[in-house]
């Protein structure tokens, strides 16, 4: 059973209906094309896009399916990048922030296909918690509608801000087992609770098993520079926190919600409970950590706002965390760390609609030798070379 809290609630995402059964883990040694490590939303987008290519692919995961952040977040998808419009534009540049603007867009669809029955065209809000704040709705409203962007302004009894039109909602979770059926169902070799203790060059080992491979990818977001240590120091592991209720009629929430430039999220589940996350930094130093079990200052600062803010005296049913990688940038990592060995994660917390894309992108710069869907990404200066340092990696 999953450590309880110190509320005694299992560390379980309100997402997880305890049908599923887990994969078997990886016992002796299998040969492939490509090993994926990391069975999240990214990973099985990536063994989608190898089998594509007609290529036999090994999906490994430390846990499970979705077992981290892919399966434990808030369930929004959102267009753009880790930035709002406006700040992206200023970051990045108006025409790459408006290419990755719509490739989201478009990738949003792609997820809707590949799974059915787990998104839902709902929109999402951006509710200001300050003056500040709501002058800088203004200015994200003007950007948006300068490049043709839906978006439009919100006044309303619970605040300000803006609604896009063209976000959705969906359950994350189920999406990654969806799609790790389908893969299985493609002729991919699935494996949990296998975690890697070594990559070196292309065999891939783990407590029971080993891979030998053409290629690796690493599909993981925290904990990332863990497995790969040439990426410490880029790519940082950060603990989120949020908590669930039983279902409610005390309000309506039509759409995935985020509060505070988004440190605060929540919306409302079809069968009535709010999903409600956030807080970060009210944890302090203590929230960049690779463990996932909920800390009492950030619960107790998610409960406060669930009674205070939205005035909510559901029950609370789950209380969970997930560990999720942070850039400097707020781009994610995408690269050859060694001849054979790829990386991408890093999304800070916007890894469900980026990921995607960084997965496709990544398949096709190792595949394809066409870089073209990481430069969307990372700029035009991104290099296929491989960076001087070649040393294995274990965990």
């Amino acid at each position: 059973m999953p450590h309880a809290d110190a509320q005694g609630l299992p560390n379980v995402p309100v997402w997880d209906d305890g049908t599923w059964a887990a994969f078997a883990p990886l016992h002796g040694t299998v040969t492939t094309g490509t090993c994926v490590i990391g069975l999240g939303g990214s990973g099985l987008t990536v063994i989608e896009e190898l089998l594509a290519r007609g290529e036999s692919v090994v999906g490994l995961d430390a846990a499970d399916v979705a077992a981290g952040a892919a399966g434990r977040n808030g369930g929004f998808l959102l267009a753009g990048t880790y930035d709002f419009y406006h700040d992206a534009v200023r970051k990045h540049g108006r025409d790459r922030a408006l290419a990755i603007y719509h490739a989201t867009l478009q990738e949003m669809q792609r997820i809707a296909r590949a799974a059915p029955g787990t998104v839902r065209a709902v929109g999402s809000r951006r509710i200001a918690a300050d003056a500040w704040e709501l002058g800088d709705c203004r200015a994200q409203l003007e950007a948006m509608h300068a490049d043709g962007l839906a978006c439009t302004w919100y006044d309303a009894a619970d605040g300000e801000g803006l609604t896009f039109p063209t976000d959705a909602a969906f359950n994350p979770l189920a999406r990654c087992r969806l799609l790790a059926q389908a893969a299985v169902r493609g002729g991919a070799m699935l494996y949990a609770r296998s975690p890697v203790t070594a990559v070196e060059g292309t065999r891939v080992d783990t407590a029971t098993g080993t891979v030998l491979c053409q290629r690796v990818i690493v599909a993981i977001d925290g904990r990332l520079e863990q497995l790969l240590p040439e990426l410490v120091g880029r790519v940082r592991t950060a603990r989120l926190q949020m908590l669930a209720t039983a279902p409610t009629t005390e309000i309506v929430v039509p759409c995935p919600m985020y509060y505070r430039d988004g440190y605060e999220y929540w919306q409302q589940l079809p069968g009535g409970q709010i999903a409600l996350g956030g807080f970060r930094d009210h944890g302090g130093p203590a929230e960049w950590t690779t463990d996932t079990t909920p800390s009492e200052p950030v619960q107790m600062a998610l409960e406060h706002f669930l009674r205070e803010h939205l005035g909510l005296r559901a029950p609370i049913t789950h209380r969970w965390a997930a560990s999720a990688g942070y850039t400097e940038s707020g781009l994610p990592v995408i690269e050859q760390v060694r001849a054979g060995v790829w990386a991408l994660g890093g999304y800070s917390g916007t890894g469900n609609v980026i990921g995607a894309l960084a997965a496709r992108g990544v398949v096709a710069a190792a595949l394809d030798g066409d870089p073209s869907g990481v430069r969307l990404l990372l700029g035009e200066q991104w290099s296929m070379d491989v960076p001087p340092h070649s040393a294995a990696s274990s965990v």
